[in-house]
């Protein structure tokens, strides 16, 4: 387990849990946060025995609140020398990354801590738990969240969020395609072990081929994406996973992958 005061990395079994470890601030984004989660990112992908990734918060209220406020203004403070924000960075690298990424959403999950939810692959939420982009009525807006929102949630629905500020619950969550899952808080980590085992027991090296080649046809057209996929699959089937997976079906076993 690695600890910093913002954030916790534990490896559970096949999963690196990244849990950012502010409970008493309704788990805000900060800078320690946002690179904390990114080093946990970039240490799931350089361990091998690392399958995938879980995205927390500490205790029971917060998911993950959005932007610490406290310090007015500095939430939103740039160095405008710089062309990218770590914020921006971390959304980039989760839409670069190779292995799955699961958000358990264990409390309110407002603004940036929206944009936390939608980086990731999957996500499990409590029946309890409230949603919102709230970012208007502080007088500025989910800019970084809507490039990853706007292509998860119906353009209407994610207009009413963004444009008037009020909360929404999970159900509502789910029905706009935000969530997977919706239980109650007590089976919150039955489900997400249950989640973590259909995925580990699939190839990790057809899940990490298929992560890249799913990122790179989101914005091709037909002719491009199924030019691109066709070579894909060629290149696939050479992997010794897919020919381990090949095997054990005709001998009719469980395969034993070695994930290259």
């Amino acid at each position: 387990m690695t600890e910093t005061s913002s954030v916790i990395l534990e490896k559970r079994g096949p999963a690196l849990w990244i849990i950012i470890n502010r409970p008493e601030k309704r788990n805000a984004i900060n800078g320690d946060v946002i690179a904390g989660i990114a080093r946990g990112y970039r240490t799931a992908h350089d361990d091998k025995d690392v399958r995938m990734v879980v995205l927390t918060g500490a205790g029971e209220k917060a998911f993950c609140a959005g932007a610490d406020l406290q310090n007015t203004g500095g939430a939103f403070a740039a160095d405008f020398s710089r062309p990218n924000v770590d914020y921006a960075d971390l959304l980039r690298l989760s839409q670069n990354a190779t292995k799955p990424a699961i958000a358990r959403v264990n409390g309110v999950c407002m603004a940036g801590g929206m944009g936390l939810l939608c980086m990731t692959d999957m996500a499990i939420a409590a029946d309890h738990v409230m949603f919102g982009l709230p970012e208007v009525k502080v007088g500025v807006f989910p800019m970084q969240v809507m490039s990853l929102l706007q292509a998860m949630a119906p353009r209407r629905i994610v207009n009413e969020w963004a444009l008037t500020g009020e909360p929404f619950d999970a159900k509502i969550a789910q029905a706009a395609g935000l969530l997977n899952y919706v239980v109650p808080q007590a089976e919150l980590d039955a489900k997400l072990e249950w989640l973590i085992g259909r995925i580990t027991d699939k190839s990790p090296t057809a899940i990490r081929r298929g992560k890249y080649a799913m990122r790179a046809i989101a914005s091709m057209s037909f002719d491009e994406s199924i030019a691109y996929t066709e070579s894909q699959i060629a290149l696939l089937a050479m992997t010794e996973d897919a020919k381990e997976g090949l095997k054990a079906f005709a001998e009719k076993r469980k395969p034993s992958w070695p994930g290259k």
